[in-house]
């Protein structure tokens, strides 16, 4: 079944290396899979497409029209392998980035020195549309801010891991990761005896155990809860299977109220205090009297009940300044200026469209970069210039032009291939992926990183967004010892 194909040498494929060899690790798997013929593969992929449909394993994709259409999570049954050693490599650099992330989140809401000595621009922080006043002078319990993180990284043409982006406001996608491990196995039992695989189905526990963490000074058996816009968010799944795998309740705002600066939900057997909140609800949205009025999807009262330390939020307002697409250039310097070391893992070089050198460079090369919206998620609003008509460069460069704060540009980076099965053709091709992990930051030095987190792949030939929301699939990611 898996055949080595055309690599040119400019495209690091994960398991066929330039000649065609098989790298290593991948023997026994390759092994494996070549004992099906395309048939029967094919009879296996319908089987696990089966699995996601009856267990709910669904995610909304939004039209223009802004409808959403529910569908299942595209998964591709080719597991995507990364060693012990270079898991080690990752795993150290994404925890290095996230607690120099947190320490940046503190300092910008407090002393604000690294801002003070002009390592990270003032004007950049304040004019940053998820930079939360409120949260000015907020001292969240544990010390954390950025209690769950979501981090994309790629592999380059070099061989080296890059992060492509960092995501600290609400990142989705870890149930997929559970649910792509929990699918393979059903599917392929015999797969997982010739391997060594790190788990990951206890993810909730995890979970669960930094939530209790960062509980409110003086609670010692947190009450928590996962708050969740409702039904018809497009990661509703991923709300309800993170409640109902923890053993919390999944509440809506509707459900919860402040009174004397707590917050109580409302029970069955009446109102309980709720002492810590996972909200999956963006900032504008959590509290109709600080925020956007007309938000009847947060809470009344909920940010005084948590500037009072009287609730833990997760993660805190205002963390979605840290993953502003423009602040991302500065994480070199903030790892140095708040850990004083070199960054593990490498930034993607990337172009501030606000400076003027580097806007004069994007105008003249809008054709040769990857242009993103620096406050955008899910592979929205982001062009790939090599794919751009004269017309639509036009387009790109009016945009630009129109909001310099709001775009950066970086390179089109080599995204690493990986075979994928095409369901159309029941053969096997190079697909582009990126990994997005997970970390988690609690009270008393807890962290904990997903091992491998979740590989998501371009199903399209030779497409480099692997959004789900831009057409993306996932694959189950092994770290292997």
């Amino acid at each position: 079944m898996i055949v080595p194909y055309h690599n040119s040498g400019s495209i690091y494929d994960e398991v066929f290396d330039n000649q065609g060899k098989l790298r290593p690790q991948y023997t026994d798997l390759v092994k494996h899979f070549d004992s099906f013929d395309s048939i029967s593969f094919e009879k296996l992929n319908e089987d696990a497409k089966l699995i996601f449909y009856n267990e709910g394993i669904t995610f909304a994709v939004y039209s223009n029209e802004n409808e959403a259409t529910e569908r299942i999570f595209p998964f591709d049954m080719v597991p995507r392998l990364i060693t012990s050693k270079e898991w080690n490599e990752i795993e150290s650099g994404i925890l290095q980035r996230n607690k120099a992330v947190n320490a940046f989140l503190h300092d910008i809401y407090h002393e604000q020195n690294i801002l003070n000595e002009g390592i990270v621009p003032r004007a950049l922080i304040e004019s940053s549309e998820n930079f939360v006043e409120e949260m000015i002078g907020v001292n969240p319990s544990g010390g954390i801010y950025n209690h769950i993180s979501g981090s994309d990284i790629i592999r380059h043409s070099d061989g080296g891991f890059y992060i492509l982006e960092d995501n600290v406001r609400c990142p989705s996608g870890v149930s997929y990761v559970v649910a792509n491990r929990q699918t393979l196995k059903k599917t392929f039992p015999k797969l997982f005896a010739d391997y060594k695989t790190r788990q990951v189905n206890d993810y909730s526990s995890h979970l669960l155990q930094m939530m209790q963490s960062v509980a409110p000074n003086g609670v010692s058996q947190p009450y928590c809860v996962v708050l969740t816009p409702g039904l018809y968010n497009s990661a509703y799944y991923e709300h309800s299977w993170l409640a109902q795998s923890m053993g919390i309740e999944l509440v809506e705002g509707r459900d919860m109220f402040v009174e004397k600066g707590f917050v109580y939900a409302k029970t069955i057997y009446g109102s309980k205090k709720v002492d810590v909140i996972y909200r999956r609800i963006d900032d504008p949205f959590i509290d109709p009297e600080v925020f956007r009025k007309d938000s009847m999807l947060g809470v009344a009262g909920l940010m005084s009940a948590y500037q009072a330390g009287n609730v833990t939020l997760i993660n805190a307002p205002g963390t979605g300044v840290a993953d502003d697409k423009a602040v991302y250039t500065f994480m070199p310097q903030i790892i140095k200026y708040y850990l004083n070391e070199e960054p593990i893992l490498k930034n993607v070089p990337t172009y501030k469209c606000e400076n003027d050198d580097d806007y004069a460079y994007v105008m003249d090369n809008v054709d040769k970069l990857v242009v993103k919206p620096v406050d955008e998620s899910g592979g929205y609003g982001i062009t790939i210039g090599t794919t751009l008509s004269e017309p639509e460069i036009g387009v790109v460069q009016k945009n630009i032009t129109a909001n310099r704060r709001k775009y950066i540009a970086q390179p089109i980076m080599s995204l690493s291939t990986h075979p994928t099965f095409m369901q159309d053709g029941g053969s096997m091709e190079g697909r582009h992926l990126d990994l997005r992990t997970f970390c988690l930051l609690g009270g008393n030095g807890f962290e904990y990183v997903v091992p491998g987190g979740l590989t998501r792949v371009a199903l399209k030939k030779g497409n480099l967004i692997v959004n789900s929301s831009q057409g993306g699939g996932s694959k189950d990611t092994w770290v292997i010892d």
